[in-house]
């Protein structure tokens, strides 16, 4: 079995990604490192994978993610990672509005890959963290990890177990009183980034998906954590 870091991300495919802090250095301090950490996400994952659970903790994170087909991807406009975090832009434009030919032979223009934008997303994290905390060097531990996720059992405890993990590290005695999970995106109505109505089905109903979270997850299930 390869490391969980070494695992492709193949497009259509079902993963649970984590990482921590390197040598367990925290992420983040304050509800604005939580807040920007996830407006980043949005823009470098939202336009390559579908979110269905993720939570943020002191010094490490879990995201449940179906990374999109290439069909559904777009193609990436005047992106520059080496830019400054407020500098770098993205821009998008669906399949059927660029020829495979004007990407040829260039970065711009090209489809992007999927783990790249993963790297993009913890490098900008890490300029904006560093300069925040007048700090230097790395801030997440070289590889991220990543297991393909293979049933609905396996995903059903994933979901509860991601939803859970702040309560097994001690930063809250219940679950549905930390903010940074989906848990509450997901039982809520309000608009969301998370793809709900498809956790939901998986669950069968919003109440079999709440029952299911007072129940002990079953990690037996959750491989390699």
């Amino acid at each position: 079995m390869p490391n969980s870091w070494d695992i492709p991300l193949e497009h259509g495919g079902y993963y649970h990604i984590y990482n921590r802090g390197i040598n367990g250095t925290p992420l983040f301090y304050v509800p604005d490192n939580y807040l920007h950490f996830l407006r980043l996400y949005d823009k470098y994952i939202t336009p390559i994978a579908d979110t269905f659970a993720w939570c943020l903790m002191g010094n490490h994170f879990h995201l449940l993610v179906r990374v999109k087909e290439e069909n559904e991807i777009g193609f990436l406009q005047d992106f520059n990672p080496s830019r400054s975090i407020d500098s770098g832009r993205l821009k998008w434009q669906f399949t059927h509005n660029l020829p495979e030919s004007e990407g040829s032979g260039s970065v711009n223009g090209k489809k992007p890959v999927p783990y790249r934008m993963f790297s993009h997303l913890f490098n900008s994290y890490t300029k904006y963290f560093n300069l925040k905390n007048n700090r230097t060097g790395s801030l997440f531990e070289k590889n991220f990890h990543r297991l393909k996720i293979t049933s609905e059992k396996y995903f059903q405890n994933l979901v509860v177990y991601i939803h859970q993990n702040p309560v097994h590290h001690g930063f809250t005695s219940d679950y549905r009183d930390y903010p940074w999970t989906s848990y509450r995106s997901i039982i809520s109505t309000k608009s969301t980034k998370v793809h709900r109505e498809t956790v939901l089905e998986w669950f069968g109903s919003k109440e079999n998906f709440i029952d299911c979270h007072c129940k002990i997850v079953d990690l037996d299930i959750i491989i390699d954590l």
